[in-house]
């Protein structure tokens, strides 16, 4: 389960189990929206942009689960990482113009995180 306090947003306890883990991650993104809500037009902006896909890419991993075959749950991933890549590549917009302080680092780490492991698994999938 995943407990943080409203200033607190590191991740404690990561789970082993990925899906876990983005949906972990979909829940502080979420979070992390609302507190953009607070911080002006341009954030809010990027916000909504943020959350589809920083909720996406927990939806479509489980969605990779039902794949009818190894190609479609390998198609079904890439969306996954295409996904992490665009809510990393906001993060850090966001937090080099300091719309997000140094608090939010973690949430930047967990992004950069789990794009590692989810191109580990893609590039050890069986591609057939």
């Amino acid at each position: 389960m995943l407990v943080m306090d409203a200033n607190d947003w590191t991740f404690k306890n990561k789970p082993y189990d990925l899906r876990q883990r983005l949906f972990n991650f979909a829940c502080v993104i979420t979070r992390l929206v609302q507190f953009l809500h607070t911080r002006g037009p341009v954030a809010i902006a990027l916000s909504a942009q943020m959350l589809r896909s920083g909720t996406s890419a927990g939806a479509n991993y489980e969605e990779a689960d039902d794949g009818s075959s190894q190609k479609d749950v390998r198609a079904k991933r890439r969306i996954v990482l295409r996904e992490l890549k665009e809510t990393s590549f906001r993060l850090r917009v966001l937090r080099t113009t300091q719309i997000l302080t140094p608090a939010h680092d973690a949430v930047i780490d967990e992004c950069a995180e789990l794009v590692k492991i989810v191109a580990t698994l893609i590039r050890k999938s069986p591609s057939a």
